[in-house]
């Protein structure tokens, strides 16, 4: 194994999943999956929970704009922020309607 592939096995995440997205989890509300980015979660996420990327991330790569991540309560405004062990991610949906 080498190193690249033991730090993704080591940097695994609590990603709190918001209610609208829940039918891609099976109404599961928090998982745990690994990357050492944002972008390497949220393909992991795909990969796992198929469709789930289209919800959250447009055509071009970025961020949706009813999407919002947090990372350890921290606003990340694009897919490049790196991952430690533990941190915790959170995917929030914004709310619309009258």
């Amino acid at each position: 194994m080498d190193a690249r592939s033991l730090a993704i096995l080591e940097s695994i995440m609590r990603v709190l999943i918001p209610d609208p997205l829940r039918s891609y989890t099976a109404g599961i509300a928090v998982v745990n999956a690994p990357g050492a980015t944002l972008a390497e979660l949220v393909d992991e996420l795909d990969r796992r929970y198929p469709g789930l990327r289209f919800r959250i991330i447009d055509e071009q790569g970025g961020i949706r704009r009813h999407i919002k991540f947090f990372v350890n309560g921290l606003q990340a405004c694009d897919l490049r922020p790196m991952l430690r062990e533990r941190d915790e991610v959170m995917i929030v949906c914004a709310l619309s309607g009258g």
